[in-house]
């Protein structure tokens, strides 16, 4: 608001009912975010696959199974026990993970949401150079997030492997193409694990990755030649400064686009690396440009918080346009359409409701 708006509006008063249900509001934000860090524990250590096949345990034995200290493991323990994720026997001294936990926060499927609760760690780990950025301007670098690719590569794959080929490709009605011969690249594609996936499932079209990361490509590298795959390149490449005409058949990004330095730029790049006949699949966050029409959406707030901590600031880092996570399906078209793509379809998929899929032709 404005200076005069600002000398027009009087904050109401408070009642005592409302000042309490707001600190108990913070009391249980605090234990949520508190309970994250603990389930992401729990993943990296492999505590819930643990405890997924183990019967009502000991601490002891549970920390055996792990291969892990056992007096960290019964504080954890402690810890998810009174958040409800674990149940507790106290006559006994065992603990058991509850069943209803167990397919969302272990196995390697769209259904694990402790690997999603990652970001918040990783989050945490930029928080003074973000309060700088609020006060300076400016933001922070890829470099400031370790193990940014590998949580974002592991998130991709849960979808990627599940869907990719079986639903999300078939949107762009390329399959008989891509079975036939073309050629793919893929834009912001990080570890690569999308490019050897459709390298493997479609041998006799050639695939090409491009990122800007070096460590990323390595993996992606590497898990090509594991998989002996020869169809497939990874090129280290800032995106905003290819230079590739008419050379692509499909061009991918897959949540890639939105935390860019020069979106626009780099939409226009696609558009020009396109075939005349050419598809661009763009996977990104199922949002609307407009913050009204996102406050009912369940992962509304991660959605900010992810952006101004990682998409947005990233970008502001780079002296760029600080697009952000939540540039909305609205605006998203937009842009499309100004990068020179004449027809752009937005398509959802009831398996991930997380994500749109922006179906775009020259």
């Amino acid at each position: 608001m404005n200076s005069t708006q600002s000398e027009q509006y009087e904050r109401p008063t408070p009642t005592q009912d409302s000042v309490e249900q707001a600190a108990g509001r913070m009391i249980g934000i605090l234990n949520d975010s508190s309970i994250a860090l603990l389930i992401v524990v729990g993943h990296q250590t492999g505590l819930f696959e643990t405890l997924a096949v183990l019967p009502a345990a000991g601490s002891g034995l549970i920390a055996d199974a792990a291969g892990l200290n056992e007096r960290y493991v019964r504080e954890w323990l402690g810890g998810m026990t009174s958040a409800g994720i674990i149940h507790y026997q106290a006559d006994r001294g065992t603990y058991s993970l509850r069943p209803e936990y167990v397919h969302v926060v272990t196995g390697p499927g769209t259904d694990n949401l402790a690997r999603s609760l990652q970001y918040v760690p990783l989050m945490g780990e930029v928080v003074p150079k973000v309060v700088q950025a609020f006060r300076a301007g400016g933001g922070t670098s890829y470099e400031d997030y370790p193990r940014f690719h590998h949580i974002m590569a592991a998130e991709s794959a849960a979808v990627n492997d599940s869907s990719l080929v079986e639903t999300i490709l078939p949107l762009t009605g390329c399959v008989d193409a891509l079975r036939s011969g073309i050629s793919v690249a893929d834009i912001g594609c990080g570890e690569g694990h999308a490019m050897n996936l459709l390298a493997t499932s479609f041998p006799a079209s050639t695939f090409t990755g491009y990122d800007f990361s070096a460590e990323a490509l390595a993996s992606a590298r590497a898990e090509a030649s594991a998989a002996g795959l020869s169809n497939v390149r990874f090129a280290l490449q800032d995106v905003s400064r290819l230079e590739a005409a008419e050379q692509f058949d499909v061009v991918t990004a897959f949540d890639a686009i939105h935390d860019q330095a020069r979106p626009a730029e780099v939409l226009k790049n696609i558009r020009t690396a396109l075939k005349p006949d050419g598809t661009f699949l763009m996977v990104d966050i199922n949002a609307s440009s407009r913050l009204e029409d996102n406050v009912q959406l369940p992962w509304a707030a991660f959605l900010y918080t992810i952006s101004t901590f990682h998409c947005m600031a990233v970008s502001l880092g780079q002296g760029g346009d600080g697009l952000g996570t939540v540039w909305g399906k609205q605006r998203a078209t937009d842009m499309l359409r100004d990068a020179g793509f004449r027809t752009v379809e937005v398509k959802e998929l009831e398996e991930d409701p997380f994500n749109a899929y922006f179906i775009a032709r020259p």
